[in-house]
């Protein structure tokens, strides 16, 4: 598997996007932009103009504040404004802090990428209520934290975007991913949901579905020999990189996909096939 990743080699940068509108000047929220899918989106919508807010979960040792402040740079690097801080989108009062913070510093909030997602792998009968519980707290109660307070802002100006991450494994089981798979399964529903409500108000709701992404932190723990299985099972006979699922992120973000609502795209190379 290590060589097989040599080969391959990992981007640093997003490759050059397609060519969309609508996006210049308008701010997004990308939660979890520090790392791995988030940073890749961030910079994505960056490159296209658009003001980048986003969060990071402050994990107590020092490691997340400068993963942060690197993406910023990359961002301003796009000639854009930029606003971060660490915000725990489990916890909504957090969440709603965040939120008049960003409207407060860049103007306003047209764009919410719900990217911030953990993953506590284990079998549901060795799985601990902490187990269960934080991850349903952050993949699912988390988008929904942060679609509430968006949701206002973008009825009242009848514009807003959102993209909510989710995952294969929303789609389909695997073992040891009771926890996660019920939270990103969740996610559709709410986006499904958001979508049908927010409609009349010119609010695109839609989410992604990415299988297994190379070079994020939820890929980091799993054993090699699932990795290989993955790409085996990918009709494409690779695994993804971050660069592909901001590309679709990007699109949805844009005009390009103004009638396009309630969808779930997987990003998965044929995994689900």
């Amino acid at each position: 598997m290590e060589q097989l990743l040599e080969e391959v080699g990992v981007e640093t940068e997003p490759r050059p996007a397609i060519t969309v509108e609508g996006m210049e000047g308008k701010v997004a929220v990308v939660t979890g932009g520090s790392s791995g899918i988030g940073r890749a989106i961030a910079v994505a919508l960056a490159r296209h103009g658009t003001h980048i807010a986003f969060n990071f979960l402050d994990d107590g040792r020092g490691e997340a504040r400068p993963e942060a402040e690197a993406v910023a740079r990359l961002v301003e690097s796009e000639g854009v404004d930029v606003y971060f801080r660490a915000c725990d989108v489990g916890r909504p009062d957090e969440v709603r802090a965040f939120f008049a913070e960003v409207e407060e510093e860049l103007g306003g909030i047209h764009i919410l990428v719900n990217n911030a997602g953990i993953g506590r792998d284990r079998a549901l009968w060795r799985m601990s209520d902490e187990e269960w519980e934080s991850v349903l707290r952050t993949n699912l109660s988390g988008a929904f934290y942060c679609l509430r307070e968006a949701a206002p802002r973008f009825r009242a100006q009848e514009f807003g975007k959102v993209v909510n991450l989710a995952s294969v494994h929303g789609l389909t089981s695997e073992f040891g991913l009771a926890n996660y798979s019920a939270s990103k399964a969740g996610v559709i529903s709410l986006t499904r949901n958001a979508a049908k409500e927010l409609g009349a108000s010119n609010v695109n709701v839609n989410a992604v579905a990415p299988g297994y992404i190379r070079t994020t932190r939820l890929t980091e723990g799993v054993p090699s020999e699932i990795l290989d299985r993955a790409r085996e099972r990918s009709v494409l006979g690779r695994l993804g990189d971050p660069q592909d699922v901001a590309g679709v992120v990007t699109f949805l973000c844009s005009e390009a996909a103004r009638h396009i609502t309630g969808a779930v795209i997987p990003i998965d190379g044929g995994y689900l096939l």
